[in-house]
């Protein structure tokens, strides 16, 4: 007897018992959990994605469009990077008072090009309050996956409250599977055996966090 013949021999034992009319593998998934765990109003359910940024590390700073420009060019100016990369639907004037060469997003750009950049700027898709998360589709204003994974600082803007949803049910609701999805939780960091804690192994080491008012 073969390898999968044994196989298919277990299986065949395992089904024996399953009546002729059961479909398990035809009926669709319940969707019946909480969407949502709570009612809070729209400045709660910010105020609960800022706690829970900061959890995981993330450094939360907040602004209005007018202060945008002024609280970017103090972040990078805190960094000092000579290049910052800059996706090509950011909008404008969110970079119109910082000071370091930006660096276009390009296909042509290879990892050790983009190595040499210490800091990157974009916006974002959606954010998940009650998990603290970041979601970035890929649209202009984000850029390639590539380029929020590769420098060492991201500044992620999140526009508030409309980009804030407080469950991953509702951020699901928004997002389109077939685009290149990136989840963040905080800082790129990871744990070894004995749990000693590492950062910037697969992603960023410096997540900041803008939480842009009044648009």
């Amino acid at each position: 007897m073969s390898s999968r013949e044994r196989i298919l021999g277990r299986v065949r034992r395992a089904l024996a018992d399953v009546p002729d009319d059961a479909r398990p593998y035809e009926e669709a998934v319940a969707r019946d959990y909480l969407r949502e765990h709570g009612h809070r109003s729209a400045a709660e359910t910010v105020d609960l994605l800022a706690e829970n940024l900061a959890d995981y590390r993330a450094v939360v700073h907040r602004a209005d469009e007018e202060e945008l420009p002024l609280l970017i060019r103090r972040l990078l100016a805190e960094r000092g990077p000579r290049y910052v990369l800059v996706p090509p639907g950011l909008p404008p004037e969110w970079m119109s008072a910082a000071d370091p060469t930006r660096v276009h997003d390009r296909a042509v750009s290879t990892p050790h090009e983009l190595d040499r950049v210490e800091s990157v700027v974009t916006g974002c898709a959606v954010a998940v309050a009650e998990t603290g998360t970041i979601v970035l589709d890929g649209s202009p204003d984000q850029g390639r996956r590539r380029i929020t994974l590769v420098p060492d600082h991201h500044i992620c803007v999140v526009r508030v409250p409309d980009q804030v949803v407080s469950s991953v049910p509702e951020a699901l609701g928004r997002l389109d599977p077939t685009r290149p999805l990136t989840w963040i939780s905080g800082p790129s960091a990871t744990s070894d055996i004995e749990l000693d804690r590492v950062e910037g192994v697969h992603g960023p080491r410096t997540l900041e966090v803008v939480l842009l008012s009044g648009s």
